[in-house]
């Protein structure tokens, strides 16, 4: 189970994500973010320090949120992943197309 809270709007759409997203819940996930993002347009942070784990649909669906978002010239980043999830973003060379601190 995952939760997508929206922590901040302004000047970042900041989104606090806890639990697991995989491929059962990942399109919801998906859903939830671009509604916000669509409402209020802007920079996207992920703050990932709950978040305790992600699969290979999950991964996807950061990169078609980084797309949309960067179609309208905006950034994204990831925030406070913890070092096991990190390393998934690495190995898939994802790291090298998205911000992750």
């Amino acid at each position: 189970m995952q939760e997508v809270t929206i922590l901040k709007t302004e000047p970042v759409l900041t989104f606090s994500l806890s639990g697991e997203i995989d491929s059962k819940n990942a399109e919801e996930f998906y859903t939830a973010v671009l509604a916000a993002y669509e409402a209020d347009k802007g920079d996207i942070v992920f703050d990932c320090a709950a978040l305790t784990f992600i699969d290979s649909t999950t991964l996807g669906t950061f990169v078609k949120i980084l797309k949309h978002v960067r179609g309208d010239g905006h950034g994204m980043k990831l925030v406070r992943m913890q070092p096991r999830l990190k390393k998934l973003f690495v190995i898939c060379a994802l790291d090298t197309i998205m911000e992750i601190e």
